[in-house]
């Protein structure tokens, strides 16, 4: 008979799949880019162009609705052509091209543009690139190499604006010219996903790239999509997302609290730090108590907060603050996807990710301009305690509609 005590220390020391690690070193990479300009947009639009909050909720709901949307039609099609790696490589290339051209924008419709196109990159690299990495690690591994990937991700969001902080303080360089810089660490990005990463129609059941039966894999790829489960979970994430305005309006939040314009890429990596040093245990905790009561837990951090937000009225409260809400990103970002690879077959991932892309695109709009306005016209406390009853309302909905019995549920 078999020690469970020996079981649970054995697949401990089970070690994430090549795969799983190059395509988070593609991540680290392009958001040491990205995250080079994200948190310095409030201030550029601001003080540079002279543009209002308003300006930032049409742009970043745009963007994100247009990605969205895109993850749909980049997944399905990756399902027809059975092919995950080309729409990646072109997803991560348009926005590397793209993103160094911020330095010479000197319109809003300029930056919207540019901003809007970048998104699109990531929309047709993500639903493939998420297919790929459901498909390099097994179902007991899923939560953790998801997990893993986030980390990553955060982890180039921690190195950006460092780079970010040392150009503009002791450079001496303008935004401008920082921007422009980010087509550096987008080369490397181009690189490590053309050369190392290999593509889905590549790969078989039993290959070095996926910690998967033969047996277990056919079964899989029998099974049809857990219909009723899904739509609960896309619905819970539809409310909990017409809450989750973009993370812009947290950082235009300390700038109105007496925040330097300096110390914002600091806020920026002390937050993605925070996310990088959780993603890869909330993952992992998922694949030990169940997806759906991760996802919860993450949700009651994010309401919390949200709350807190709304009530600081200290510049140094946002940065303890910035630390407990990476916990919410850490404890939700890899179960989320864990489960829609738990409920979607092989077979159908592609168009499954991008499902669950575009439901929380659809949302993204009307959140980010709804806070917009309430920022503008109710102030900052109001749009932010939104946030926490839409968060609650979409914990209820998951906890109570979403059945718990299946494993890893």
């Amino acid at each position: 008979m078999n020690d469970p005590t020996t079981e649970s220390m054995s697949h401990k020391r089970v070690k994430l799949p090549r795969q799983v690690k190059a395509l988070g070193l593609v991540s680290f990479f392009n958001d040491t880019a990205s995250e080079m300009i994200f948190p310095l947009l409030p201030a550029f639009l601001t003080s540079t162009l002279g543009l209002g909050p308003h300006v930032l909720g049409i742009m970043e709901g745009t963007a994100e609705t247009v990605a969205s949307l895109i993850k749909y039609l980049s997944g399905w099609w990756s399902d027809r052509i059975k092919k995950f790696k080309p729409l990646a490589v072109a997803g991560y290339t348009l926005s590397s091209a793209l993103r160094p051209f911020m330095g010479i924008a000197t319109t809003a419709l300029q930056v919207v543009c540019i901003r809007v196109f970048d998104r699109v990159g990531k929309g047709v690299r993500t639903s493939p690139r998420d297919a790929l990495l459901a498909a390099s690690a097994g179902l007991d591994l899923r939560g953790k190499a998801f997990g893993f990937h986030r980390a990553m991700d955060h982890a180039g969001a921690v190195f950006g604006p460092l780079i970010a902080l040392a150009l503009l303080s002791w450079g001496h360089l303008d935004l401008r010219t920082l921007f422009m810089l980010t087509a550096i660490p987008g080369l490397f990005t181009i690189l490590v996903i053309s050369l190392f990463i290999k593509d889905q129609s590549a790969m078989h059941p039993g290959s070095s790239y996926l910690n998967i039966s033969a047996d277990m894999f056919e079964q899989a790829d029998t099974q049809k999509i857990d219909r009723r489960g899904y739509g609960i979970f896309l619905i819970a994430m539809v409310l909990f997302t017409l809450g989750n305005s973009t993370d812009v309006f947290l950082v235009l939040h300390a700038q109105e609290l007496g925040l330097p314009v300096a110390m914002i890429p600091v806020l920026w990596m002390v937050l993605h730090l925070s996310k990088s040093v959780f993603s890869t245990p909330g993952g992992a905790l998922s694949d030990r108590i169940g997806r759906k009561f991760t996802i919860l837990l993450g949700w009651i951090v994010y309401a919390l907060a949200y709350l807190g937000f709304a009530i600081a009225d200290r510049s140094w409260q946002i940065w303890p603050l910035f630390l407990f809400y990476g916990l919410f990103y850490g404890l939700t970002e890899g179960p989320e996807k864990a489960l829609t690879a738990d409920m979607v077959p092989p077979r159908l991932r592609g168009k499954g990710f991008g499902l669950y892309h575009m439901s929380v695109g659809i949302a993204a709009l009307p959140a980010s301009v709804l806070a917009g306005y309430l920022w503008e016209h109710a102030g900052p406390a109001v749009a932010l305690a939104l946030g926490a009853s839409f968060a609650v309302l979409a914990g209820v909905v998951l906890g109570f509609g979403l059945p718990s019995g299946r494993k890893n549920m």
